[in-house]
């Protein structure tokens, strides 16, 4: 008996299948008729060679938790079973198009409506974090478009296979459906990071909007090994470079979410709602995105009268109560981050270890720096520098490769937490010693005082991007 013959049995007379569709990533689609309410739905069956490593008992646990999410911009989980130990799952079926069909069909959408879209996938990601359930596998494929908004579909599902399955995350990668997919994957999911969390699907975001606002995301037509690579690695051209029409906060928000570490990027998705409600520049064609009912025209009204207030009285308020004081930024004043590396990785950390005490003697050997912290500093970049006055901050990660290692820093703007300049990846034993590293820093110091000190004269060292 064939797959379909096998689901509709299992089925009886609680819903008919119709037709199949395809694209269903890891699981059979089809879509069928709910006999007692007569409304179409979608059954999603997994196939025979992944249902053999999921515990269906786990499996059905998993998407129960996913089934309690309600949310006007997610598609609800209606039923789970089994049909002959195969898992299925069903939900409501939208009429419209996936956001992949809307991408393929015109390329980059409207600034209007890439805001308004990313605005309602935000809002289902902080609603669904908040109960605890993390997508993994965000991209335009499991964005559905219906009636003019759009609906995240498939939360829990990557979750449910993951943490249902017998044989553990090694076989799961080789079937193709790890927690996520190569275009969208976060650098913690690429290199199997047990720490995972909703910052994921943050950074899968950050790609799918920059695909929106372009057309494509930052490393297409790669082959899928080199595409996981780069998520770790490189750092993307700056999505103004390839939209220069795209407002600064929309910009520097996709970018946030591109940050290879996850302490970097927005730490909700409720942070990127309120950034994306706040953006506003009628120049590039964007309104504001809409407010609650009420809530921002009387936070105008109370801006408006503590404004009046601070004119009626400015002789007794001054304004350095209304604006905190910071420490002034120098360039020449550098602040180190710590690196980062993979978990439970000992020769990784024992590189880690090294660079900090290398690059405070390198970097204090250089006449033009002052060093505001080395090798401990962790957290947002513009926080970190503002309370130090580093100007200029570098980061860097280590990450295996083979038999060896792959150290990359990145030089960034204190004042913005941006990437100034990222640095070719260097290649070093596993077991790298000072000297092995030397060459890497020495370019760095290359790279950092020709940018700060220009009178250097220029850097050499091959550049990431």
């Amino acid at each position: 008996m064939d797959l379909r013959a096998q689901l509709q049995a299992s089925l009886g007379g609680a819903y008919t299948l119709e037709r199949e569709l395809g694209g269903g990533g890891m699981s059979r689609v089809f879509v069928a008729t709910e006999g007692a309410l007569g409304r179409k739905v979608v059954v999603k069956i997994l196939p025979a060679e992944l249902a053999g490593q999921v515990s269906a008992e786990r499996f059905k646990r998993e998407i129960a938790l996913a089934a309690q999410l309600q949310h006007p911009h997610i598609v609800p989980l209606l039923t789970s079973g089994e049909s002959e130990n195969l898992p299925y799952f069903t939900m409501p079926f939208v009429e419209g198009e996936s956001l992949r069909a809307r991408i393929s069909r015109g390329g980059e959408l409207p600034l209007g409506d890439a805001v308004r879209l990313l605005r309602e996938v935000a809002s289902a990601l902080s609603y669904a974090h908040e109960h605890g359930v993390v997508h993994r596998d965000i991209k335009p494929d499991n964005i559905l478009l219906s009636g003019g908004s759009a609906m995240v579909t498939d939360f829990g599902v990557a979750k449910a296979v993951s943490a249902s399955t017998n044989a553990g995350a090694t076989s799961l990668t080789s079937l193709g459906v790890a927690l996520g997919t190569p275009a969208y994957m976060s650098p913690e999911q690429a290199t199997a990071d047990p720490q995972i969390d909703h910052r994921a699907d943050l950074y899968s975001f950050g790609v799918m909007a920059y695909e929106i606002l372009t057309g494509a995301p930052p490393f297409a037509g790669r082959p899928p090994q080199a595409m996981l690579a780069a998520h770790v690695t490189e750092v993307p051209h700056a999505v103004t470079e390839r939209r220069s029409t795209i407002p600064a906060p929309l910009a520097q928000l996709v970018m946030r979410c591109l940050e290879k570490r996850a302490s970097d990027r927005p730490q909700s998705a409720k942070e990127i709602v309120q950034v994306l409600d706040a953006i506003t520049t009628p120049s590039g064609g964007l309104e504001p995105m809409p407010a609650r009912a009420g809530v921002r025209s009387r936070s105008l009204r109370r801006g408006l009268v503590v404004a009046v207030a601070v004119v009626a009285i400015g002789a007794v308020v001054t304004w350095k109560v209304l604006v905190p004081l910071r420490v002034p930024l120098s360039a020449q004043r550098i602040l180190i981050m710590r690196p980062t590396s993979p978990a439970n990785d000992a020769a990784l950390a024992a590189i880690v270890d090294l660079l900090p005490d290398l690059l405070t003697r390198s970097f204090g050997e250089m006449s033009w720096a002052t060093l505001a912290d080395v090798g401990t500093a962790t957290g947002d970049v513009r926080s970190l520098a503002s309370r130090s006055g580093a100007g200029t901050v570098i980061s860097s990660n280590v990450v295996a490769s083979g038999d060896s290692a792959i150290l990359q820093f990145r030089v960034r703007d204190g004042a913005t937490g941006g990437v100034v300049r990222s640095l070719a990846p260097s290649v070093v034993a596993r077991t790298a010693n000072p000297a092995q590293l030397r060459p890497a820093v020495d370019g760095l110091l290359s790279t950092v005082g020709f940018i700060t000190h220009p009178a250097m004269g220029p850097a050499t060292v091959p550049l990431g991007d």
